[in-house]
């Protein structure tokens, strides 16, 4: 394996309102081990305490992506965009050559949790723009991100894919890495083999992969998890 990312070992913030677990180097978090892989720069798991959110901020030349696990998110932005993202939808937010933006917990009684995913484009100063839709899952892996949008799922402005890897208990699957890959466990836990090694990963680890590796992922319990393919 390329990288293993520990939950326990990520950095985090809490500010009350918010409690945030960062898998990359963010805000007041550095550490120059863990900056990122390939074109994906941030993973932060957000939990958003009920009426509260960050207030409108800006972004340039970032692909964006939220991913709901608990509750609702409201999104709104400077480009006439105002949506509400319930659990299990997926948005993308293409910053491009600017954009001012806000999100904020869509529940005056229950947090919301989720998944900030920054990915770098593949070209800097485009229009910005914003998708969001609802993915059912269809199989163990379904796509959420493609760069072309492919099989219902979104359009990203560079060569990366998501897609939401989903077993039961006792289930497996084998992930095939081209290139760059990455998992990223949002609950459950599973054991991983790899050249007859056995490693165990629960919610909140990752471990990246490089090209022509292979995976067998078998879930301990119900798990759900992201596998990012991504540029070598």
């Amino acid at each position: 394996m390329k990288y293993i990312r520990k939950s326990a070992e990520r950095g985090s913030a809490s500010f009350g309102w918010l409690n945030s677990k960062h898998s990359f180097s963010f805000g007041r978090y550095y550490d120059p081990k863990h900056m990122g892989i390939s074109v994906l720069r941030v993973i932060n798991e957000d939990v958003v305490m009920p009426g509260h959110g960050f207030g409108k901020h800006g972004h340039r030349d970032m692909e964006i992506v939220s991913y709901v696990i608990e509750g609702a998110l409201k999104h709104e932005d400077s480009e006439g965009n105002s949506y509400i993202v319930p659990a299990g939808d997926v948005q993308r937010m293409s910053a491009g050559k600017g954009v001012m933006h806000s999100e904020f917990n869509a529940s005056d009684n229950e947090h919301v949790k989720f998944l900030q995913i920054w990915i770098t484009p593949s070209s800097k100063g485009i229009a910005p723009s914003y998708e969001q839709t609802t993915i059912k899952q269809a199989g163990p892996l379904t796509p959420l991100v493609t760069p072309q949008g492919n099989g219902g799922s979104l359009s990203i402005h560079q060569d990366a894919s998501i897609h939401r890897l989903v077993l039961e208990a006792g289930q497996s699957l084998t992930l095939e890495a081209s290139r760059t890959g990455y998992l990223h466990l949002i609950s459950g836990s599973a054991t991983v083999n790899y050249q007859h090694f056995n490693h165990r990963f629960e919610s909140g680890d990752a471990f990246a992969s490089t090209a022509n590796e292979t995976y067998q992922v078998v879930a301990e319990s119900a798990l759900e998890a992201l596998w990012f393919d991504l540029p070598v």
